[in-house]
């Protein structure tokens, strides 16, 4: 069967079995390596992904279920070669260790401060926390990570007026 949906803005057609995991599909039939396979169970979060802005777990979203949907994927978060701000802030300050999870927990970290900027507020460690809690990382004591989602949540609230206001 043929299924259309939006991967980064660009329209994909694909040919394959309705049950067939969008990680799969991702990966093998589109070519984009940038999610990574946890644990195959929706339990680490490393294959996160955001559907019309959601995160989930593309291991277990069956490709039916994305039909004219919009697919965001980490590669979605750079402009060419140039980094995004939240993927600039994870290598400023370490907070990407062996690169398992990190695709994950920027697609969390992105859905997150996408939610803060339209609610015009900034966030501070306790509501970071609770953004990626879905998401497992095994290197790091998490600290680096908060700290990446603070500085780019800081630099974002720089450059919006609305966010400015705002205590951190």
């Amino acid at each position: 069967m043929s299924y259309r949906f939006f991967v980064n803005g660009d329209p994909v057609e694909v040919e394959v079995p309705g049950m067939r995991r969008l990680l799969d599909v991702l990966r093998e039939d589109l070519g984009m390596t940038g999610t990574k396979e946890g644990c195959g169970e929706g339990e680490c979060g490393a294959c996160s992904v955001l559907l019309d802005g959601a995160v989930v777990d593309s291991c277990l979203v069956p490709v039916c279920q994305v039909d004219g949907v919009s697919v965001r994927t980490v590669e979605g978060l750079a402009a060419g070669e140039q980094l995004g701000d939240l993927q600039a802030a994870f290598l400023e300050t370490g907070g990407a260790q062996c690169g398992i999870c990190t695709p994950g927990m920027l697609m969390a970290a992105e859905a997150f401060l996408e939610a803060q900027a339209v609610e015009h507020t900034v966030p501070g460690e306790g509501a970071i926390r609770e953004a990626i809690g879905g998401n497992l990382c095994r290197c790091t004591g998490y600290t680096k990570i908060i700290d990446a989602i603070a500085l780019a949540a800081e630099r974002r609230r720089a450059v919006d007026p609305q966010l400015s206001d705002q205590p951190i």
